[in-house]
């Protein structure tokens, strides 16, 4: 069963939902939304209580103001907003893409808070030996978009991105980070959120590394086993390095929990299988 819930915090009203039992797991993306983490969520549901959202801006949540930005800081006390309502002192924690960069950015505010972060390709472009190439591609997106619309700039995107673009471009392909697949959306909207709002803050996030390794969260770094081409592959390997720990191999590409669910929670488990059982341990 799935429960929807609404909180209202500064500026926002935050959609979110829960399912299953047991410790805290939270299923962070941005912008995907709770709906595109759905499959995923049910298999973990057996184990956790998983909590998806939509990122303010983005589906179910609104804004006060429709022209904020949102900053991977703002999301993770969004985030943390979320916990303290479920009452929740420690969670468990997947992010992928820009969920990925919430997920880092919310444990450099309140590491106490996570115990294990999976972190599932963050585009982390200034970790790159080109970032000032790519910050200039971002830039273009942007100003594309506002120019010619949604289209040319999910094209760029896309080709950026590392993404096939042969068969033509229809808002964003599954797991490629683009605005919510769901035909109720207001696809113009969503991507104007994404182009305007969010790419620029995300992919410029420069997590503090060593506070990563000081805080008492483990950090994972996850990259798809077919991502090999894509520019989160590098920004990845990047991050697991400067981490000293080698990535986790997840099942697809950069939308794996999209097209291979179970297989996908399978290894999504056995990444948090120590939290799991710390918790369990300290439960007796």
């Amino acid at each position: 069963m799935t429960t929807t819930e609404f909180l209202d915090v500064p500026g926002a009203r935050l959609h979110y939902e829960i399912r299953g039992s047991g410790p805290l797991l939270l299923v962070l993306g941005s912008p995907m939304a709770a709906a595109d983490f759905a499959l995923l969520a049910d298999e973990m549901a057996a184990d956790y209580t998983v909590v998806t959202y939509d990122p303010r801006g983005v589906a179910g949540s609104t804004l006060a103001d429709i022209e904020q930005d949102s900053t991977p800081e703002l999301r993770a006390a969004d985030v943390l907003a979320i916990m303290d309502a479920v009452g929740a002192d420690t969670a468990d924690v997947f992010g992928s893409s820009g969920g990925a960069v919430t997920g880092l950015a919310l444990v450099e505010q309140q590491p106490g808070r996570v115990r294990t972060l999976v972190a599932h390709e963050p585009p982390l472009l200034d970790l790159l030996s080109d970032a000032a190439r790519r910050h200039a591609e971002v830039d273009d997106m942007i100003d594309t978009f506002r120019r010619e619309g949604a289209e040319p700039a999910w094209r760029k995107f896309m080709i950026s991105a590392g993404f096939d673009v042969s068969e033509g471009v229809d808002g964003a392909p599954e797991g490629a980070a683009g605005p919510p697949p769901d035909e109720s959306v207001d696809q113009e909207a969503a991507s104007a959120r994404f182009f305007c709002h969010e790419l620029r803050s995300t992919t410029r996030f420069l997590p503090d590394v060593p506070r990563l390794i000081a805080g008492p969260a483990r950090v994972v770094v996850g990259i798809g086993a077919d991502s090999g081409g894509l520019t989160t592959y590098p920004t990845s390997t990047a991050l697991a390095d400067m981490l000293g720990a080698p990535p986790l191999t997840f099942p697809g590409d950069h939308g794996g929990f999209l097209t291979e669910p179970a297989a996908f929670a399978q290894v999504l488990g056995q990444a948090l299988a120590p939290s799991l059982s710390a918790v369990g341990n300290s439960a007796r």
